[in-house]
């Protein structure tokens, strides 16, 4: 059952993004049950989640209920975007950009230098939403999504570690209507 907050208005909306802990895997498998034809397991989001070192994972809440979640896997000088979902009910929140923007911002403070990550070669808004972040095709993966035969598109955004990138990053969150809240949740993870 999908989360049923009431939606204020753009301006209004306040969206938290905290670092996912299990106690947000049941509202994260509901919307990867929504939106992928092969979700990810609870095993493996656990799994995930205790790779505290080289992975980042948070989720974005409004009123409590969780909306949205995203990943990363930080490589050498490479940021991998893992995972990025949004609850359907909840497309065209900028969601899925505050979450993107969250992960560029953690890559940078990791020390990446660049970002990667595949998209389905059929997902037109996704691609959008990845070239305002500077993304940009690399190559093709044939077959990736086995449970639809579709191919991937690989992207990737170079150089973040740079003012420039710093100033596009500032220009996207300029532009997101209401307000993001980052809270470091340091509390033991239940």
């Amino acid at each position: 059952m999908a989360a049923r907050v009431e939606e204020p208005p753009e301006d209004d909306l306040e969206v938290h993004l905290v670092p996912m802990r299990r106690r947000h895997l049941r509202s994260v498998l509901r919307i990867e049950a929504q939106v992928y034809p092969r979700p990810w397991s609870l095993s493996l989001f656990v799994s995930e989640l205790a790779l505290r070192s080289s992975r980042s994972y948070v989720v974005a809440r409004v009123g409590g209920s969780v909306l949205g979640y995203a990943g990363l896997m930080l490589a050498g000088d490479d940021a991998h975007v893992t995972t990025i979902a949004v609850d359907p009910a909840w497309h065209r929140h900028k969601i899925g950009t505050r979450l993107l923007a969250h992960l560029a911002h953690e890559a940078m403070a990791r020390n990446a230098k660049h970002l990667t990550l595949e998209v389905r070669v059929s997902n037109e808004p996704a691609q959008a939403m990845y070239r305002r972040f500077g993304f940009k095709p690399a190559g093709i993966r044939k077959n990736y999504y086995v449970e639809t035969n579709e191919d991937a598109l690989v992207m990737w955004a170079e150089d973040i570690n740079t003012p420039e990138y710093r100033d596009r990053l500032a220009r996207i969150e300029h532009d997101i209507p209401g307000t993001t809240v980052v809270v470091d949740d340091i509390r033991p993870t239940s």
